[in-house]
């Protein structure tokens, strides 16, 4: 656990370093040079008719900080989302395959459980660490230490809902980014309003391209940002669901395919 802990925070920050090199090498070969280029256009043909109405242009909507910063935050956020999700789709394959191969009419007795503990033990590293295989053994060694299916049953309840605790403690980082991105949005509506104050002498005289320009900052970051939370919401809680449902299958899969085959001596159950 320690390990993969270690491994998560590793790809987090290179995440991070490639979405921060990519995005800002976007910005500057392609987003901000068309942007200055249409701004100028729009200033020289708004000079030429006061009655023109300047066409709204994606380069100008993303062209400034906030904006490049609430892209660079969305898609290291996607690349988390596509991490967990990977790892998600990985163990819910487990739930497909018969790890215990139990036939139906045996009974798994308190001296079986390390039997039937062996295949699963002798899964790979990577899977063994899954919740399903780890669920499976520790209600296998409770059984047979206690010989007791409640025990049983109460480890592998307590072992699921650890897990969901887990998943859902590990996405605090998306949920802050979700958070951060609309906050990097206000701040530039509130750069771009103040920086249209600052210029409000020149409107008074007429000019009012400078105005224009810097409401122009505010409407957009705010625009942006609001989209991308929305987006980067919507795959967070199709990524909660996903996880919640692992937990779920993964609980019913040991009642069906462990639990219901316990059993334990008449004469032990009489005691």
């Amino acid at each position: 656990m320690k390990q993969n802990y270690l491994s998560e925070v590793i790809y987090q920050v290179f995440a991070l370093i490639i979405c921060v090199i990519v995005v800002h090498a976007v910005y500057v070969a392609v987003i901000v040079p068309n942007a200055d280029l249409i701004l100028e256009q729009q200033a020289a043909l708004q000079a030429a008719d006061e009655s023109y109405v300047a066409e709204r242009s994606m380069y100008v909507i993303l062209r400034d900080i906030e904006q490049e910063t609430c892209i660079i935050l969305m898609f290291w956020a996607l690349s988390i989302i596509g991490m967990k999700t990977r790892r998600v789709l990985q163990e819910r394959a487990l739930l497909e395959r018969e790890l215990l191969q139990v036939s139906e009419g045996t009974s798994i007795l308190p001296e079986d459980a390390r039997h039937y503990a062996r295949p699963v033990q002798a899964l790979p590293d990577p899977e063994r660490g899954f919740l399903l295989p780890r669920a499976v053994l520790a209600g296998l060694h409770r059984f047979g230490s206690t010989r007791s299916i409640q025990d049983a049953s109460n480890t592998i309840k307590d072992i699921c809902n650890g897990e969901a605790d887990r998943l859902d403690s590990e996405l605090s980082i998306v949920r802050y980014i979700a958070w951060a991105i609309p906050s990097i949005g206000f701040i530039g509506t509130v750069r771009g309003i103040g920086a249209a104050l600052s210029q409000a002498h020149q409107a008074v005289t007429g000019d009012i391209l400078g105005v224009t320009v810097s409401l122009g900052v505010a409407f957009n970051s705010t625009f942006v940002a609001l989209v991308t939370s929305i987006l980067l919401m919507f795959l967070l809680h199709q990524l909660l669901l996903l996880q919640d449902r692992l937990v779920l299958d993964s609980q019913n899969y040991c009642d069906e395919h462990l639990l219901r085959y316990l059993q334990v001596p008449d004469k032990e159950a009489l005691e």
